[in-house]
């Protein structure tokens, strides 16, 4: 899956110093797939978001990434600063969970 980095903030900015790293993901009350960064990310600064489906946000209390799929009744929080959005179907996140993947930069 390819993600789009969204405008650069210190927490995209944080992300991509990272990079690269593995991560497991898992599903999230059927709205969104988590994983875990290496560290908790830079968030002094970045705005909060409105998540929406095919986002890639950083979820502040829990320190992890999550990749929204069903966003319905989400709104805005400032502990959800939006990183990217990302273009895999619910279908290719399901092949995904409990999986380690990959986070790398590409191009």
């Amino acid at each position: 899956m390819d993600v789009t980095l969204g405008p650069e903030t210190p927490t995209t900015r944080d992300f991509v110093s990272l990079l690269p790293f593995r991560m497991r993901l898992e599903d999230f009350a059927g709205r969104e797939k988590l994983g875990d960064p290496p560290r908790e990310l830079d968030v002094d600064g970045t705005p909060g978001s409105d998540p929406e489906d095919g986002d890639l946000i950083y979820f502040v209390p829990w320190g992890n990434l999550g990749f929204y799929y069903d966003a319905s009744g989400i709104g805005h929080s400032d502990d959800t600063p939006h990183l990217g959005t990302y273009d895999a179907t619910q279908e290719q996140l399901s092949q995904l969970q409990g999986q380690q993947v990959t986070v790398e930069a590409v191009g």
